[in-house]
């Protein structure tokens, strides 16, 4: 299914094969989620998807009107919402109220996660970008972590658009795609995911299955 199941990550930690493999896994709180709301193409958002919700939250930290969307659904009110479109007949089987969790996935199956990278504030360009470093000898002064030159002087007279620079790092979405998934724990709701996910530990994380 196309549905993006809202995971928490929980950090990262290691799972031993028979063979005596150590394999690195990331940890996901994968829900369970709440169908909030259901939209079809016939309707008037002229297309089709579903809202999950999340996480809890006191109820004095919502809106009146988030309030009564939940009311609406007849569902408690959730900390994340968050909408996966998917293709009509993915969703008839699918009704307000009705809590997905984690068997969705399967091991063995290959995902995609989504989360907001890390920020890493503002940095130079042999981080941002894995410049090179300059050479500590033959009269380099003061520019080893430097970009060099980014244009011409006479012409064009100006820096091009799209100069690889100096700047903000992390803090983006960010999608890692064909991650294996090592083990399922449906008691616990947790998904084991081969290698690392994006975001900081109690980070939010949409995890789907892969569409390459």
């Amino acid at each position: 299914m196309s549905i993006e199941l809202l995971c928490r990550k929980l950090g990262m930690t290691q799972l031993f094969q028979e063979t005596g493999e150590a394999i690195p896994v990331t940890v996901l709180e994968a829900g369970p989620n709440t169908v909030v709301q259901l939209k079809h193409e016939s309707g008037a958002d002229g297309y089709t998807a579903v809202q999950l919700g999340f996480g809890d939250r006191r109820a004095a930290l919502f809106s009146k009107p988030e309030l009564g969307h939940f009311k609406k659904a007849g569902v408690e009110p959730s900390r994340y919402l968050a909408e996966s479109r998917l293709t009509n007949e993915e969703a008839e089987g699918l009704e307000v109220g009705q809590v997905i969790k984690v068997d969705l996935f399967e091991v063995g199956q290959r995902v995609d996660t989504c989360g907001t990278s890390k920020g890493r504030g503002f940095t130079g360009v042999v981080k941002r970008h894995g410049f090179k470093i300059k050479k500590r000898t033959h009269g380099t002064h003061e520019y080893f972590r430097h970009p060099g030159s980014i244009g011409a002087g006479a012409w064009p007279g100006r820096v091009f658009k799209g100069m690889k620079q100096a700047g903000q790092h992390g803090n983006a979405r960010t999608t890692v795609l064909n991650l294996e998934v090592v083990r399922v724990d449906a008691d616990s709701n947790l998904l084991f995911v081969r290698g690392a996910v994006p975001g900081h530990r109690n980070g939010l994380v949409r995890v789907r299955q892969a569409i390459k």
